[in-house]
C-alpha cells in the first residue's frame, strides 16, 4: 500500500501544520480574551441558556458537561498550550499515535467552542479551522510519510473554499459581473486596515483588474489545484499570492491567512525543501493501521461531501454552512454582495440626569472598527475582533443586533469590566458608568488626498440618524443572572 503515501510532500506537510498551529493559537487566544462578555455566564448570549435549549446531538461540545466560565478558560489554555507546542515543533517529535491525540484534542476543543459560540462564532473561518484541523489529525509527524488521500482532501477543501467564493460572487451581486465591486469594497469592508484607504484610491481601471484577477483565481486557476504537478504548484502559488494581497488590504480575521496556509500543502515539497532550511529524513514510516484509518476517514468524508458539492452548483447556493454537527465538510464563501455606502453604528453614553437635547454625549471607541475620524485604521488580522465585526453588520441592518445588542448596552450601563475590555476606550471611568446610552448611525467615507492633507483625518462622517434611542437600566427588562 505504498501508493497511499508520498514522501515528496514531507516539507509541504511541515509548512501546513506549523501554519495551522499558528492559526489555532490565535483562535484560542482570541476566545480566551473575549468569551466572558460574549458568551460567558453573565455575557450577552450566555452559553448556559443556549445549552438549555440545544441537545448534544445538534451541537456536540464539551460544554454540555457542567458549565462554568473557569472551565471554558481552562479549555482555551489547554488549546493555547497544545497549539504552541505544535507551532515550535514538539508535535513532530511525537510518535504517530501521540501526534494524532494532540491534533484530535485541538480539534475537539475548538469544535466545542464553535458549537456553543452562537452568533459570535458563526463566521465561515471558524468552520474552516475546524475542518482543516480534523484533516491535520491524519497527516502524521515528521517521521511518517504524508498520506496521499489526506493531501487530496486538503486540495478538495481548498477547491471548495475558493470556487465557492467565486461562484457566490457571480450569483450574488451585479457589481462582481461588471467588475465594479472593488470601487466600494475597500472602503465598506467590515474592518479596513492601514492600507485599505490606499487601495480604495486606486483608479477604476485598476479596481476592474482586481476584480478580474479575483474571478480568474477563484473560477479558473482553482481547477489547477486538482491537476498533477507542476500545474498544481503553479495554481497554489497563485492562490498564495492573491491571499497575500487580501491580507495586506483588509482585516478578515484568519480567513485569508488560513486559506494561504492550506495552499502551501499543494505546493510540491521539493520547492519547500529548496527554499527552507529543512532536511527530509532518509526513511519515512507508513504503518498499515494508519493507512487503513486514513482510507476509512476518506470514505466517510467523501460521503459527507455530497451535499456541499451539490451546493456549489445550486442556483440557491448558500455560503458558510455546515451540513453535519461536527463541521467536517462545509460550504464557504464571502462577500456575495458588496455594500456601496459605509454606515457605522456609533455607541454613545451620557451621565446627565436627563437624556434630552442638551445632554453631553460621549463616544465609546472600538478596537478595530472606525470611530474617531482621525484614527488610522489598525491592523488586527489574523486576530478576530468579534464585537467589532458584528457592529459592522448592525450598521447595515439593526436586526443583526438581535438579542445581543440590548445586552451589550445593558453591560455598558452596568460598567461591566469584561465588556469594557473589548473596547479600545470608554469615556467613563471604571465604577462610574453612564446613566444613558444610545446608538447613532453615521455615514463614513475615506478622505481624499486633499482632505487628508488639510485635516489629518482618515475619514469623513455625516450623521444619518439614531438606531437606538437613549436607554437606561430602568428601560431594560431585568435579566436573571
Amino acid at each position: 500500500m505504498d501508493w497511499l503515501s508520498d514522501p515528496g510532500y514531507w516539507a509541504s506537510r511541515l509548512v501546513l501544520t506549523r501554519g495551522l498551529a499558528l492559526v489555532y493559537l490565535v483562535a484560542f487566544v482570541a476566545a480566551l480574551r473575549q468569551f466572558r462578555p460574549l458568551i460567558g455566564t453573565g455575557g450577552m448570549l450566555p452559553v448556559p441558556a443556549y445549552l438549555a435549549r440545544t441537545p448534544f446531538r445538534r451541537s456536540p461540545s464539551l460544554f454540555h458537561l457542567p458549565w462554568s466560565d473557569r472551565f471554558f478558560a481552562a479549555v482555551c489554555w489547554v488549546g493555547i498550550a497544545l497549539s504552541a507546542a505544535a507551532l515550535v515543533g514538539v508535535a513532530d517529535r511525537l510518535p504517530l499515535w501521540a501526534w494524532m491525540v494532540l491534533w484530535a484534542v485541538l480539534w475537539a476543543l475548538y469544535l466545542s467552542i464553535v458549537n456553543v459560540g452562537q452568533t459570535w462564532w458563526g463566521f465561515g473561518w471558524e468552520s474552516l479551522l475546524v475542518e482543516a484541523g480534523f484533516l491535520a489529525i491524519w497527516l502524521g509527524p515528521a517521521d511518517v510519510a504524508p498520506p496521499v488521500l489526506v493531501l487530496w482532501l486538503l486540495r478538495w477543501l481548498l477547491f471548495r473554499l475558493e470556487f465557492g467564493a467565486g461562484l457566490i460572487k457571480l450569483r450574488g451581486d451585479d457589481c462582481w459581473r461588471d467588475l465594479t465591486c472593488l470601487q466600494f469594497h475597500h472602503e465598506t469592508q467590515p474592518m479596513p486596515n492601514p492600507a485599505s484607504r490606499w487601495f480604495h484610491s486606486l483608479s477604476p481601471r485598476l479596481h476592474r483588474v482586481e476584480a478580474l484577477a479575483n474571478h480568474a483565481t477563484q473560477l479558473v486557476v482553482v481547477w489547477g489545484l486538482l491537476m498533477p504537478q507542476p500545474v498544481a504548484t503553479v495554481a497554489a502559488v497563485v492562490v498564495i499570492v492573491t491571499q497575500g494581497y487580501l491580507v495586506i488590504s483588509g482585516n478578515f480575521a484568519w480567513l485569508n491567512w488560513l486559506t494561504l496556509v492550506l495552499a502551501t500543502s499543494v505546493v510540491d515539497g521539493r520547492v519547500w525543501e529548496a527554499v527552507l532550511p529543512v532536511q527530509r529524513p532518509a526513511e519515512l514510516a507508513s504503518p498499515l493501521w494508519h493507512q487503513v484509518l486514513v482510507v476509512v476517514v476518506t470514505a466517510g468524508l467523501l460521503v459527507l461531501s455530497w451535499r456541499p458539492a451539490r451546493n456549489l452548483f445550486s442556483r440557491r447556493q448558500v455560503m458558510n454552512a455546515s451540513f453535519d454537527p461536527l463541521r467536517l465538510v462545509n460550504t464557504y464563501g464571502a462577500f456575495g454582495s458588496v455594500t456601496r455606502v459605509r454606515h457605522e453604528a456609533v455607541v454613545e453614553g451620557t451621565d446627565d440626569p436627563v437624556a434630552g437635547p442638551d445632554a453631553a454625549w460621549q463616544e465609546y471607541e472600538f478596537r478595530g472598527k472606525p470611530g474617531d475620524v482621525h484614527r488610522r485604521p489598525p491592523q488586527y488580522a489574523p486576530y478576530h475582533l468579534r464585537l467589532d465585526w458584528m457592529m459592522w453588520f448592525v450598521g447595515i441592518d439593526p436586526r443583526y443586533g438581535g438579542r445581543w445588542l440590548p445586552e451589550f448596552l445593558r453591560l455598558l450601563l452596568e460598567g461591566d469590566r469584561a465588556t469594557l475590555r473589548l473596547l479600545r476606550s470608554s469615556p467613563f471611568p471604571p465604577g462610574a458608568p453612564p446613566r444613558y446610552v444610545r446608538v447613532r448611525l453615521y455615514r463614513y467615507r475615506f478622505t481624499t488626498r486633499e482632505e487628508r492633507r488639510a485635516t489629518g483625518a482618515w475619514w469623513v462622517r455625516t450623521p444619518v440618524g439614531v438606531l437606538v434611542d437613549p436607554v437606561s437600566l430602568d428601560h431594560l427588562i431585568p435579566r436573571s443572572r
